[in-house]
């Protein structure tokens, strides 16, 4: 069994040690205290605490990371249906620019509003799907 200090923990996981103690403050991960009251990070801690910065690098909020806690209660649930449809539009997003920044390798238009396809992706907004192809590619939701 691994004990680490704060320090040594901070350094595994990437952050400062100010981020540890602001997560103890948050709820997120509180480790055990040795009898002098320090902070012992056991193996334990230690994968939670690699846990909530892959989350905290996917975009979870701390609020979020601590509802995903022990049990399988409805409020991790939501969390996680959400932050997987928030993906699911956010990979969209990317593939419609994708496809727009594969056309442009291909546009021969010297002003992207001469260009249908450059302009059709222009002009769609969040959550408006359009109904011109960008590219070669059928018609999707760009910018979603």
């Amino acid at each position: 069994m691994t004990a680490l200090r704060i320090g040594e923990v901070a350094a595994l996981v990437g952050v400062e040690t100010h981020v540890l103690r602001h997560w103890e403050d948050m709820g997120v991960l509180v480790p055990p205290r040795s009898a002098t009251g320090q902070r012992v990070y056991d193996d334990d801690a230690i994968s939670r605490a690699r846990v909530i910065r892959r989350c905290q690098r996917a975009g979870l909020s701390l609020a979020q990371i601590r509802a995903l806690g022990p049990d399988d209660s409805a409020s991790r649930r939501a969390v996680v249906e959400d932050h997987r449809t928030r993906i699911a539009d956010d990979l969209r997003q990317l593939q419609a620019t994708d496809r727009f920044l594969g056309h442009l390798l291909a546009c021969r238009h010297s002003v992207i509003s001469e260009c249908p396809e450059c302009s059709a992706f222009a002009e769609v907004g969040p959550g408006q799907p359009t109904s011109r192809k960008i590219g070669n590619t059928r018609p999707s939701a760009v910018f979603s």
